[in-house]
């Protein structure tokens, strides 16, 4: 049976949120979004242990008013760093030992059960996997005028989510190259792309939301209601 950790990136900073709170720590019916985010692996029976990302600046806020609060079980706190993969490294050395690995937005506080399980299934069969969704709009690519130059097919696009999930000697490997050789990426999807390997795309789901303006906000209210 593999051993399953789960990297929790809590690093928001709030700004498109305009709110001077940092994101992870903006209420939704009465609890901050990282509290949930945090419930749904904890109470998962396929994590083995689970690694919070955190600016050093607000570990002890975090530790004061979320986890000792709502007795959460965080198995260890490691701080970020100044980029979001070398925050995800960060946590990739804390879950050393670990066969499988989870990388998780700490602003998704949404995720079903089924993702989670899927995406860890995936990961033993792929060695790489990543829940999605379909675009619900049309998508265009635009020129440096910002005319419309091209449209995609919808059927063959996804938005991809997360948590994205990991053999974990390959995400670690590429994690260690594109470190060595300076190369920039925005999710660890592509850092495992970038050497050659495969990610397995399936099924997330639109209620999977990452909360980044005020208007998910309306829609994490009514989230929350139904939990």
């Amino acid at each position: 049976m593999s051993k399953t950790a789960v990297i929790i990136l809590a690093g928001g900073r709030g700004t498109r949120m305009q709110s001077d709170k940092s994101k992870q720590f903006i209420e939704v019916k009465g609890r901050p979004i990282i509290y949930y985010t945090l419930k749904r692996f904890e109470e998962n029976k396929d994590i083995d242990k689970i690694i919070l990302v955190l600016p050093e600046d607000e570990v002890a806020y975090c530790r004061e008013n979320v986890l000792e609060k709502y007795e959460l079980r965080v198995d260890t706190i490691v701080t970020g760093g100044a980029e979001r993969q070398d925050s995800v490294y960060n946590g990739l050395k804390a879950a050393e030992g670990y066969d499988i690995v989870l990388i998780h937005d700490g602003a998704r506080p949404f995720v079903s059960d089924r993702i989670i399980e899927e995406g860890v299934k995936y990961a033993e069969e792929y060695g790489a996997a990543a829940p999605g969704v379909m675009p619900k709009d049309t998508i265009k690519v635009k020129n440096d005028e910002n005319f419309s130059v091209s449209t995609p097919d919808r059927s063959s696009l996804v938005a991809v989510q997360t948590p994205q999930c990991f053999k974990y000697d390959i995400i670690k490997d590429c994690h260690d190259k594109i470190r060595e050789n300076h190369i920039k990426v925005t999710d660890d999807t592509m850092a495992i792309e970038n050497y050659g390997n495969k990610v397995y795309l399936f099924d997330g789901e639109y209620t999977n939301l990452k909360i980044t303006t005020p208007e998910d906000l309306v829609m994490a209210e009514y989230l929350a209601d139904s939990l």
